[in-house]
């Protein structure tokens, strides 16, 4: 599978038992339909987030194209908070598309981990990043 923003082939992990696609090159997570809801399992909490995602029409980004049906993708606001973060959704419903740390955001933002077990996974695989850092020394 080629990623949707570099072009490049994408590697395939899995993390908690879900397969993702992640793009070595752009740092990028491609997640199929479903697989958002099993990594962040909590089923309620998860639907509550999924069901915030809106259509942003002023977006002026470039349309991103689906790896999997090949379509333009849409651009969704995730939550309300501020600032703002834009992620890419299939418009067939094949997935979604993570730019390089949204979803780590995405985690942070919908409260889902408090243990953040997910969010130190992420950083065992994709690298460990300033804000893992600092939250282990705080531990």
């Amino acid at each position: 599978m080629d990623c949707p923003a570099c072009k490049n082939a994408m590697i395939t992990l899995e993390l908690t038992e879900v397969e993702i696609d992640y793009c070595t090159d752009c740092s990028g997570i491609w997640l199929d339909a479903g697989e958002l809801e099993q990594l962040l399992g909590h089923a309620d909490k998860s639907k509550q987030l999924i069901s915030s995602f809106r259509l942003d029409p002023t977006c002026t980004e470039k349309p991103r194209k689906c790896p999997i049906c090949d379509r333009k993708m849409e651009k969704v606001l995730v939550g309300t908070d501020k600032p703002v973060l834009l992620i890419d959704r299939c418009r067939r419903g094949d997935g979604l598309w993570f730019d390089a740390g949204e979803l780590q955001n995405i985690i942070d933002r919908a409260r889902l981990d408090p243990e953040n077990k997910i969010k130190k996974l992420l950083a065992d695989m994709f690298g460990r990043d300033r804000n893992t850092k600092q939250m282990e020394q705080n531990e």
